[in-house]
């Protein structure tokens, strides 16, 4: 993965404890250690033992010597694919750049440990090192493609997918992304496997003691997940007389904007930025939660959600969801059925679903438990895993 221990990616932290409770022996390889104050108990022990890699070391400078003495012709070509495949991408050309010292060294590393799969989370940076592992070890490598990793760049992704073990989709959406850009001889090698929740864990609680119609939002504070929106929506919401508090929950480059227009509106006793929560502080939060919402929107760079897990976490404890119509969320909400949907950026249509929530509470449980319903037969943690292990050992 790219970083390692990053809060956000909750599906790629229990996805790998999942794989290991199937019997698979997994190790780490982050591209970056993530430096962060707050990170999931579950993935202390992990950080431990991830191998971490600086960007140049004697040990990484030994590990081309190796390689260039013992298999020149693949370290060259696997160098020059590299290079030319991401040549019209500035962020990917820096990338392969910087990344790929470390790269050959990981190699050299999973080479000499037995290794017998990589499997890399995000069609970006990650993808194109398992593209490269593969090259000089003949390791085979598979990547997981998310959202944006897929939608706003997809430089060299037709060699990725060619030279790929196989590739997981998120969405059917995101499939027919892949094999609109690299053809449809690959349709046999992108399978659809969602990201998936813990659906023992994540259960609707005995009882809650919230007093007050409660919305929540989870994500980290970025145009993507919209949640100027969701202050606009609460802003109409508010106007119509309606009482109730909203959690914004998560950090990011947006909370400065966000701050800003929730004070202009004056919703500040209202709208409250909660900051980032590990996943005991988010049970407890949705155990009283009456909706959640996910405004997700696309930016004008290109930027778009693959499938919230955020999504999927509420509708296994049974809360009923708001969210935008697009990308792979139709996918696991059925509008009507398990959670309303709307248009992107619609901030009047994002208060009629939430205000028909707050009038309706009988609405509130049926689509709760048909939310349920969904996320246990399609996106469980532990089966998704499995799929994944089956296509891992072959």
């Amino acid at each position: 993965m790219s970083r390692f221990p990053k809060l956000s990616e909750t599906f790629v932290l229990y996805e790998m404890l999942a794989m290991a409770e199937q019997g698979f022996d997994v190790e780490l390889y982050p591209l970056l250690r993530e430096r962060t104050d707050l990170v999931h108990p579950e993935a202390i022990p992990l950080v431990a033992r991830a191998n971490f890699q600086p960007l140049v070391s004697v040990a990484i400078i030994g590990s081309h010597l190796h390689f260039l003495l013992r298999r020149p012709r693949a370290y060259v070509r696997a160098l020059w694919a590299l290079l030319r495949g991401t040549a019209g991408s500035t962020r990917f050309l820096l990338g392969a750049l910087v990344f790929f010292p470390k790269i050959a060294h990981i190699a050299r590393l999973m080479a000499n440990r037995g290794v017998d799969h990589v499997h890399c989370h995000f069609a970006s940076h990650p993808a194109a090192a398992g593209f490269v592992i593969h090259r000089l070890t003949g390791i085979p490598f598979s990547f997981t493609a998310h959202g944006t990793d897929l939608h706003v760049d997809r430089h060299m992704l037709r060699e990725k997918v060619a030279e790929a073990a196989f590739v997981i989709a998120i969405s059917e959406d995101n499939r027919r992304v892949i094999l609109d850009e690299c053809g449809d001889q690959w349709q046999a090698k992108v399978a659809v496997i969602h990201c998936g929740v813990d659906t023992s864990l994540f259960r609707k609680p005995a009882s809650t003691t919230s007093t007050k119609f409660t919305i929540l939002c989870v994500g980290r504070l970025l145009e993507v997940k919209g949640q100027i929106h969701l202050i606009e929506a609460c802003r109409i919401l508010a106007a119509g007389g309606l009482d109730f508090v909203c959690h914004l929950v998560g950090e990011g480059p947006d909370r400065d904007v966000l701050a800003a227009r929730i004070r202009e509106v004056g919703l500040g006793h209202r709208v409250r930025l909660a900051g980032s929560l590990a996943r005991p502080q988010l049970l407890e939060l949705l155990g009283t939660t009456d909706v959640l919402v996910a405004p997700s929107v696309p930016t004008r760079q290109g930027s778009r959600e693959g499938i919230p897990v955020s999504l999927m976490e509420a509708m296994s404890m049974e809360v009923p969801v708001v969210a935008s119509r697009i990308s792979g969320i139709p996918e696991l909400v059925d509008d009507g059925t398990s959670g309303l949907l709307v248009s992107p950026g619609d901030a009047e249509a994002l208060a009629g679903a939430i205000g028909r929530l707050y009038e309706d509470p009988e609405l509130r449980h049926r689509l709760g438990r048909a939310g349920r319903s969904k996320v246990v037969v399609e996106f469980d943690l532990s089966a998704n895993a499995a799929r994944l292990g089956e296509l891992v050992a072959g």
